[in-house]
C-alpha cells in the first residue's frame, strides 16, 4: 500500500499506509492525523481539509484539479499558497506512494 506523510504546523511527522484508491483526507481522517478535520466528507463543499504538497511532490501532484477546489482554497483566504491542495481531492495511487503533504496551522 502507498505511504503518505503528513506533517503538522510544528513540524511533526507522522507516516501512514494509505490504500490505493482513497483520497488523502480520508488517509488521515482514519489514521487519527490531527490537521485535517474533512467536516464535508469529501464532498468538495468546504476547505477543511486544506494541505500544502511538499516541493517534492509538487510536479507529480499538480495543482487544483478543478475550479471547485481552486475557489474552495480560495476560501482559506491567508493560508492559500501555491502549493495549496484540498486532500480529499488528491487520489492515490502507486505514483504517489511517498507522497509527503504539510498541515496548516488552522483549518477553516
Amino acid at each position: 500500500m502507498p505511504k503518505v506523510t503528513y506533517v503538522d504546523h510544528t513540524g511533526h511527522a507522522t507516516t501512514v499506509e494509505v490504500e490505493t484508491g482513497e483520497n488523502v483526507m480520508r488517509g488521515a481522517l482514519y489514521n487519527g492525523i490531527d490537521g485535517i478535520t474533512g467536516e464535508c466528507g469529501g464532498g468538495l463543499s468546504c476547505a477543511t481539509c486544506h494541505c500544502y504538497v511538499d516541493a517534492d511532490w509538487t510536479d507529480t501532484v499538480g495543482g487544483p484539479s478543478s475550479q471547485a477546489e481552486e475557489e474552495l482554497l480560495e476560501s482559506a483566504a491567508d493560508e492559500v499558497k501555491p502549493s495549496s491542495r484540498l486532500s480529499c481531492q488528491m487520489v492515490m495511487t502507486d505514483a504517489l506512494d511517498g507522497l509527503v503533504v504539510h498541515l496548516p496551522e488552522h483549518q477553516f
